[in-house]
């Protein structure tokens, strides 16, 4: 019963998460929009504590809640909001550094290691108003680490690794959005659908992981 609802759990993330964009063309009362926007990474997190078998389990659940939370309340107040979203990347990356891979190779530990400068420094330089830098920077430092983490993980660099990454580069258009480039319906899109998939494959790739160490 519980996998069944797992699936069920999943799949409704799917749905949610995916049909997120109708509600940018419709008139919504504010409550209604924010609550379809958390259905996606908020049945992500009901899947994972349904699949959840241990404190790696738990602490998956804790992200993608904290995801959820960051998704509803950016709609609410933009500082609090990222404040969550920064709560659920140093749980993150508390997962990660329980799981390290062992040994890397070069090129992998370099992509790790150029990863955090090089978001932290684009996420400075991009608010045209540079009151806004100092916060975004460090917000930015806590989301590069958490995706190196991820990238140096034991987990399914294909699916965790790759979709921290993704994580990364939506958060960036977001602050490129901040003036450097025109909040277009084809640049809200590829924000929603980086974050959603990345979000998405973060999930899968630990939750797998642990299934197949009866974790």
């Amino acid at each position: 019963m519980r996998d069944k609802l797992a699936r069920a759990a999943l799949l409704a993330a799917f749905i949610g998460g995916t049909t997120y964009v109708l509600a940018w063309g419709m008139t919504l009362p504010p409550a209604w929009d924010l609550a379809w926007k958390g259905t996606g990474v908020g049945l992500l997190a009901i899947y994972a504590a349904l699949q959840a078998r241990s404190l790696d389990g738990w602490l998956l659940t804790a992200v993608m809640a904290f995801g959820m939370l960051g998704d509803v309340l950016l709609g609410v107040n933009f500082i609090v909001g990222a404040l969550a979203f920064l709560a659920g990347h140093l749980v993150a990356i508390g997962l990660y550094l329980r799981n390290r891979r062992p040994a890397l190779t070069r090129s992998q530990l370099l992509l790790a290691v150029v990863l955090v400068p090089a978001a932290v420094a684009i996420a400075w330089l991009l608010p045209t108003d540079r009151a806004q830098a100092p916060g975004i920077a460090l917000y930015a430092t806590g989301l590069s680490v958490m995706a190196a983490c991820a990238w140096t993980s034991r987990f399914p660099r294909l699916w965790t690794g790759l979709g921290a990454v993704m994580f990364v580069v939506s958060d960036l258009l977001i602050f490129a959005r901040m003036g450097r480039i025109e909040p277009t319906f084809a640049v809200g899109l590829a924000v929603w659908g980086l974050y959603f998939a990345g979000q998405v494959m973060i999930c899968l790739g630990v939750s797998g992981r642990l299934a197949e160490d009866g974790r």
